[in-house]
């Protein structure tokens, strides 16, 4: 038998096993030769092909090489380094557009009525579309498999950390250690939002254990709380004569989402299909005023842009003016009357001298 102080933890990625260096072979480790990426929503390694948006499916990838352990640690990619002086003179190329003196239009009401925008919808996210219905269909068709409650076996946990699968009704009563928080990779450093270890080796991040321990979660649907609001990126630049307003949001549906605008507002909604039909809404009241009638929206795969046609040439200093929420007036509870005391209820009464009787 392999005593526990002979085995040397293994430092390829993916694998994060301990073995004995006695019996290591080329066929005992499998693991990923590529580094780990993270870009935009997406995860994955740079040696496969397969990616993914949730952080735990990225975790439960299999490695794609079979290969002897190793115990010795893989060195951490070069940063690549930034010519400052080509920053600056990329800055200084850039025009500054000359800035709105006074406006000579009349503003408009912002409540003025709304007019549906008809986006260009690109060919690549057309053919995104037709195979994510491909996809789907196939998935529904195969979900008839499902075992007891409706989960499959070796269903991965969805916590994050939880390595744990599904394997009956007996795994419900496992405890679950994982991370409520979640993953964060800054300048190096690898480390959860909930925790204070950090570390900037990938696999001591990838086997650090949980911090709190709870049940399983086999399915998102399992969340008590169902959050119908997805949070999307954006930005904004400007020309001397447009405004470019870009949202950041992947495996929304353009036929269901909208773009409104009015020559001071833009209302923009997406839905989010396979997110339940979750939604992202952006509603703002802009500074300048715009021409709705030479304005355009386009969707891509990876992001919405709506380009605003400035009524007046000029730099806006700002995209929009800041408008308050207005919240419903909560109910007003007056506070409990006192008690009467007993002396203000009972009425007073003469003394009487009963020893005559």
């Amino acid at each position: 038998m392999t005593s526990e102080n002979n085995l040397v933890l293994c430092y390829n990625r993916g694998c994060g096993q301990k073995f004995d260096p006695n019996t290591n072979t080329e066929s005992s480790c499998t693991h990923h030769p590529g580094n780990p990426f993270f870009h935009d929503a997406y995860k994955g390694w740079s040696c496969c092909n397969k990616k993914c948006t949730d952080f735990t499916e990225f975790l439960n990838i299999k490695g794609c090489t079979v290969a002897c352990h190793s115990n010795v640690k893989p060195p951490e990619p070069v940063k690549q380094e930034v010519d400052q002086k080509l920053l600056d003179s990329a800055n200084e190329s850039k025009p500054v557009p000359k800035p709105i003196v006074a406006s000579a239009l009349k503003r408009p009401n912002f409540d003025s009525p709304l007019t549906v925008m008809q986006p260009q919808i690109a060919a690549s996210l057309k053919q995104e579309i037709e195979k994510r219905t491909k996809t789907s269909s196939n998935v529904t068709s195969s979900s008839n498999q499902e075992t007891d409650n409706g989960i499959k076996i070796n269903t991965p946990c969805k916590n994050s950390g939880c390595n744990a699968t599904y394997q009956g009704p007996d795994s419900d009563l496992e405890s679950c250690v994982h991370h409520p928080g979640y993953p964060v990779f800054h300048e190096g450093l690898k480390f959860w939002s909930c925790c204070t270890k950090r570390t900037s080796d990938f696999n001591a991040f990838l086997n650090q254990a949980g911090c709190e321990t709870t049940k399983h979660v086999w399915s998102k649907e399992d969340d008590q709380v169902k959050d119908t609001s997805v949070k999307c990126r954006w930005d904004w630049h400007q020309t001397g004569t447009h405004v470019i307003v870009t949202i950041y949001a992947k495996q929304y549906c353009p036929t269901r989402s909208t773009v409104k605008l009015n020559p001071i507002r833009l209302a923009l909604n997406l839905i989010f299909p396979q997110q339940s039909d979750a939604e992202f809404n952006l509603d703002l009241e802009l500074r300048g005023i715009i021409d709705v009638t030479a304005s355009k929206v386009q969707m891509f795969g990876t992001k919405v842009e709506v380009s605003l046609k400035k009524a007046e040439p000029g730099s806006w200093a700002k995209l929009d003016f800041p408008r308050e929420v207005i919240k419903p007036p909560t109910e007003i509870i007056e506070p409990p009357k006192p008690k009467p005391k007993v002396e203000e209820i009972t009425p007073e009464l003469d003394a009487v001298d009963l020893s005559d009787l």
